[in-house]
């Protein structure tokens, strides 16, 4: 190890805290580019967007995923970033470059049965039981981000009303349909809290319940239930609200809709969804379905 990824480990420790996890994953990709430097004849010091370019090439050759090459191109950005910090260097050769494009990868959706056990499971909670049906029964059924449905206000849900409006990304708001069960849950959950600012209100510093402790009611749900904790989140009941909308007939403009996208593109990566819907159509309703296997 050189004298220069000596000094950048340092001050990733030093500054930044790293974790020695993380410091040996930062030296074992600079030492595998310098492999690659030693092959064309060049040093660290001398390294251009040639060599990077190159070097990313090679990745691609031995069939290394596009994740594990933007892994590396970070590591060499953040590298050479230091150099040049340092004086080490006049230009950063990553500067112009760009990272390897990542695939869309599909939400990781609950099934149908297992939204049901992850509901009798938290039924069973002692003491925060009513809670948790309630952030369950409200996530599931509405597709709201933690954050939204964390900073709810204390007058967004009413028993006659089957919508409420929600302030999203960028402060804006959208009206969201509520089913009357959630509603029921949610007010059930919480009868007898005195009216502050927030649905769920909480004495912690924040006014309201944390995304964290969100996450561990989940969590305590999912163990009740017989599901693997690390499948259960507030973002995965999100992705199966809008899987499972897909999966029965609902089009992508009113899913981007009540999910708050601004762009239809981000809703789009649940195409998969509908292909797979169509496909089904096809297979069991077409005359000559046996010609689409």
């Amino acid at each position: 190890m050189d004298h220069s990824t000596e000094a950048f480990l340092e001050m990733l420790a030093a500054e930044r805290g790293a974790a020695q996890n993380t410091l040996a994953a930062y030296a074992a990709d600079l030492a595998d580019f310098a492999v690659h430097l030693r092959a064309r004849s060049v040093s660290l010091a001398e390294a251009g967007a040639d060599d990077v370019r190159s070097y990313l090439a090679g990745l691609d050759a031995v069939g290394l995923s596009a994740r594990t090459a933007a892994r590396r191109l970070s590591a060499l950005r953040q590298f050479f970033l230091f150099q040049v910090r340092e004086g080490l260097r006049p230009e950063d050769p990553t500067a112009l470059l760009m990272s390897p494009r990542l695939p869309a990868s599909l939400p990781k959706a609950l099934g149908e049965d297992e939204i049901t056990a992850l509901i009798e499971g938290a039924q069973t909670l002692p003491r925060r039981g009513p809670m948790a049906v309630a952030l369950i029964e409200l996530l599931y059924a509405s597709g709201l981000r933690v954050s939204e449905l964390a900073t709810l206000p204390s007058g967004a849900l009413r028993a006659d009303s089957p919508l409420i409006a929600v302030r999203g990304k960028g402060a804006k708001e959208r009206l969201v349909p509520i089913s009357r069960r959630a509603r029921e849950a949610v007010l059930a959950a919480t009868p007898d809290k005195p009216r502050g600012r927030f649905l769920f209100p909480s004495r912690g510093a924040q006014g309201h319940l944390t995304r964290q402790a969100i996450g561990l009611i989940l969590k305590d749900a999912a163990l009740a239930g017989g599901i693997d904790p690390e499948r259960v989140s507030p973002h995965a009941l999100r992705h199966s609200f809008a899987t499972h909308l897909l999966s029965h007939g609902a089009d992508l403009r009113s899913l981007q809709m009540l999910l708050g996208h601004a762009d239809i593109a981000t809703t789009q990566i649940y195409t998969k969804v509908l292909q797979e819907r169509l496909a089904k159509l096809l297979e069991e309703h077409h005359p000559l379905s046996e010609s689409f296997g």
